[in-house]
């Protein structure tokens, strides 16, 4: 056989072994259609992860679920267009039956060619460990994307191998064909290779079964802590698509809100320092509780720049949190970003957190303050370990790597931050500063937050308006209901 022929029939052989795998599964599914359930002892399991893609996506999404079997995990999105697609013709003519305000396409996971999109969130649930080709699925799913698109999946951990065997010969657990065990390493290549990018990952369910108070402590307390969280069944992942646009067209405008209490003597140098950006800068002060002339002296300073785009506003609460949300209500920009007043973080750094959201990169930028050298008065040593105690927790808290929680130098889009108001407060009123409101909402509305290194330097006029021991013990009560909402629930 000459060396063309050979190559043909190796293709050949290859193409025949992926119908035989696709069919044997499809009659697998099939045959398991009748006692595929989520109830009982064995049930626990999916509820639990019913639950965990409800705390990821809110009602009222566009929502593509892929192995959907019957329907359960889709309908209990609530979606505002809700598609589930399996090539099990058994299980979707029961999941039509039991959710019928959703729509559900008979097809292979490797075929979506009939889907139209895109949608909000593409789910799709121990699916790729059962996958032929996971390469070639995660391609498809780009043409289903929008930028703000967002994929959620959970794969099982290879620890679980041996014992997964051994429950479904006992009936405690579906019985499945040989699966591909990816890790979350093999995942994150893939992601990458396939044009996305991972925006946050944990691992979850230590104890797949109903067993009452048991399941409740493992799941909700163990399964979130070291070292009980190397055991935990199964990792859920989100990622977004990147490349889908380049830096946007119209230049987007930006709004700088500066939150300004006993600034007077900062105000000319905000002005003569803080950069044009973008479609358009607006500075926005928002002054609220000073001793000093420093409302006077803002409005005196703007007077002699009527060339910039500035405006005063009045602060009716208290605390930077209050005065950074009034701001934010009031801008007109397409970005919004934080400057302190005290210019410990120079304006000159503005631009990059404006490239970084222009170009797609990131969708929330954190300012770190812990990477470049300090000026050696700009921060306390005791502020230093509290921010790196606060770094390691919301790390913990989010998925997401996060070095400085509390640099007052952020930015993120408009859009996002209207996203986060929609999921309403995830601290509440104990955030003196409204760092951990935004970290939290940024994370729980998936989006891709990114640490921008900038340099941290010593104050030059007025003394700090922060009171460490009482603002650290709020921060404090702060992470521990963070922790009860997003870890504990």
């Amino acid at each position: 056989m000459d060396e063309a022929s050979c190559s043909n029939s190796m293709a050949s052989s290859y193409s025949r072994s992926s119908v035989q795998y696709r069919a044997r599964r499809e009659s697998h599914w099939n045959r398991l259609a009748d006692t595929f359930s989520h109830n009982g002892l064995r049930g626990e399991y999916h509820r639990r992860l019913q639950a965990l893609y409800q705390e990821i996506i809110p009602p009222g999404q566009a929502v593509l679920e892929i192995g959907c079997a019957k329907g359960a995990l889709l309908a209990a999105l609530s979606p505002s267009r809700g598609v589930g697609v399996d090539f099990s013709k058994r299980m979707l003519s029961q999941a039509r039956e039991l959710h019928p305000s959703l729509e559900f396409v008979q097809g292979d996971a490797h075929q979506l060619g009939g889907i139209t999109g895109p949608f909000d969130y593409i789910i799709f649930s121990d699916l790729v460990d059962d996958l032929w080709d996971v390469q070639g699925f995660l391609e498809q799913l780009r043409k289903l994307c929008a930028p703000t698109t967002r994929i959620v999946f959970n794969i099982y951990s290879h620890l679980w191998s041996p014992p997964l065997r051994l429950a479904q010969r006992l009936g405690l657990a579906t019985p499945m064909l040989p699966q591909n065990w990816m890790t979350v390493a093999d995942m994150n290549g893939l992601l990458h290779l396939t044009g996305f990018e991972p925006v946050s990952h944990r691992a979850e369910i230590l104890f797949p079964l109903a067993v009452p108070c048991l399941a409740a402590l493992c799941n909700r307390y163990l399964a979130k802590v070291e070292p009980f969280s190397f055991l935990d069944l199964t990792h859920l992942m989100v990622a977004r698509p990147i490349g889908l646009c380049s830096i946007c067209q119209p230049l987007p405008t930006v709004s700088v809100i500066i939150p300004t209490r006993n600034e007077a003597g900062m105000i000319a140098q905000i002005l003569a320092r803080t950069p044009q950006m973008g479609g358009g800068t607006e500075i926005l002060f928002v002054e609220g509780g000073s001793t000093d002339d420093t409302f006077e002296r803002i409005k005196a300073e703007i007077a002699r720049h009527p060339q910039l785009n500035c405006r005063l506003l009045k602060q009716n609460g208290t605390g930077k949190g209050d005065a950074v949300r009034h701001g934010f209500e009031q801008a007109r920009g397409d970005l919004l970003m934080i400057l302190d007043a005290d210019l410990t973080v120079a304006p000159e750094d503005l631009p990059k957190f404006y490239t970084a959201l222009a170009q797609g990169r990131a969708e929330f930028i954190n300012g770190v303050r812990l990477v470049y050298p300090r000026h050696e008065k700009a921060m306390r040593f005791l502020n230093l370990i509290g921010n790196k105690f606060f770094s390691i927790a919301f790390t913990w808290l989010l998925g997401q790597p996060i070095k400085d929680t509390l640099c007052g130098t952020k930015a993120l889009w408009r859009s996002g931050y209207l996203r986060i108001v929609r999921q309403h407060d995830h601290v509440g009123a104990s955030d003196p500063f409204g760092d951990f409101n935004l970290l939290l909402g940024a994370a729980r509305c998936n989006l891709k937050i990114i640490d921008l290194p900038v340099r941290y330097g010593e104050r030059t006029y007025g003394d700090t308006n922060i009171h460490r021991w009482s603002d650290g013990w709020l921060l404090l009560k702060a992470v521990v209901v963070a922790a009860r909402k997003l870890k504990i629930n």
